[in-house]
């Protein structure tokens, strides 16, 4: 208690009132989360990659809203509809539009079948699936094809040979860049954390059958095997696509998570743990599992930059996101064939694709640094 109070010595003039101890507030120390970001946050360039990330995840989010040629919003014989979720989803389009005919073009069509229907439209008035002709939207002409489809005013980023905006594919093919990278990234996880962790746990026969298996997975070259995979398929999709790239991209996270585990099972808290007599769950997913996560989140990080990669490497061979879905590949493989008359196609996906990927890998830099006590301990 004493080492709590601090102390004033009393003054010796006379008639002076003698100081009273005053108590002390003790500093909490950081925890490990809490010290790591605050490495991570004193990096510039990781903390503009988080920045350029989050924006994405906003335009993949909101991308009916900025790009489309269906209403945000509308009201329709009385009823509110919501026409531009058939972006994220065609099914979600309600079957009245259907039935009165409306064939995509909306603007018209409410002023002419309902007087009193009222809209709010998206910021830039183009499709990322089909042309714009001269008569949907009003200010709006038609969009140019072929080698006339420069970027201009009405065509940010330009318009593809058929004359479909490429601004809109971009801002649309920002859902397949996201959800490629977190869904390939989070199958791949999912197996590499369960395998590795049951390995450097249970050890044994167990760990020798599990890293000898990862051994052969990654002596096989994951795009072949992707190939593979996608010719058994009938009808290949972008969701087969994402699950395939996770299905061959877990070997590194298992082999990390492993040795973590190694590690972690044999420390003094995990000890009092078993003689404590807490069951085998507890130990892996309360003791051994949150301590092991962070130096695993790196590989992470780094697999969806990857992921995001490989996609387009396979939109551009043809075989990644099918011609009716809009991404950042296909894009670059429709201006493959242009690349002297039609440069706006490889210039802007591929800037966009050299970004992201920048982006991801300056998150996981950033990552291993400040979670890495031997990186942390070389700076001092």
């Amino acid at each position: 208690m004493a080492s709590d109070l601090k102390s004033t010595p009393a003054s010796n003039l006379p008639g002076q009132p003698v100081a009273t101890p005053q108590p002390t507030r003790r500093q909490r120390s950081r925890g490990f989360a809490a010290d790591a970001w605050h490495r991570f946050s004193r990096r510039p360039l990781a903390m503009i990659a988080v920045v350029y990330v989050i924006l994405l995840s906003l335009i993949a989010v909101f991308s009916p809203a900025i790009a489309g040629t269906r209403p945000v919003i509308c009201q329709y014989k009385g009823k509110i509809y919501f026409p531009a979720l058939y972006y994220f989803n065609r099914k979600f389009e309600n079957p009245v539009f259907f039935r009165d005919q409306f064939y995509g073009r909306y603007y018209y069509n409410l002023k002419e079948k309902d007087p009193n229907s009222w809209a709010v439209w998206p910021l830039v008035y183009q499709d990322p699936l089909r042309w714009v002709d001269a008569n949907e939207f009003p200010g709006v002409p038609a969009n140019p094809t072929g080698d006339n489809g420069k970027p201009s005013r009405f065509n940010l980023m330009g318009t593809t040979e058929l004359g479909i905006d490429v601004f809109a594919q971009m801002v649309h093919g920002t859902k397949i860049a996201l959800l490629v990278g977190f869904v390939a990234t989070g199958v791949a996880a999912a197996i590499g954390i369960t395998l590795g962790g049951l390995a450097g746990y249970i050890g044994g026969g167990v760990d020798f059958v599990i890293s000898r298996f990862t051994e052969i997975v990654m002596c096989v070259p994951s795009l072949i095997v992707i190939l593979a995979l996608l010719a058994i398929v009938d009808q290949p999709s972008i969701w087969y696509t994402m699950i395939i790239i996770g299905l061959t991209s877990w070997p590194s996270i298992c082999r990390l998570t492993r040795a973590e585990f190694l590690k972690l099972r044999a420390v003094e808290y995990v000890t009092a743990a078993r003689a404590l007599g807490a069951s085998t769950p507890r130990i892996i997913f309360l003791h051994i599992l949150p301590n092991a996560m962070a130096p695993v989140l790196v590989p992470i990080s780094f697999g969806i930059a990857s992921a995001i990669l490989l996609e387009a490497g396979l939109s551009i061979l043809g075989i990644g996101a099918p011609p009716d879905t809009p991404s950042w590949g296909t894009v670059l493989n429709l201006g493959r064939s242009n690349l002297q008359t039609m440069w706006w196609m490889t210039t802007f996906p591929g800037a966009a694709i050299f970004l992201t990927v920048l982006a991801y890998n300056l998150i996981g830099e950033g990552l291993q640094e400040a979670t890495d006590p031997r990186l942390v301990e070389s700076k001092k």
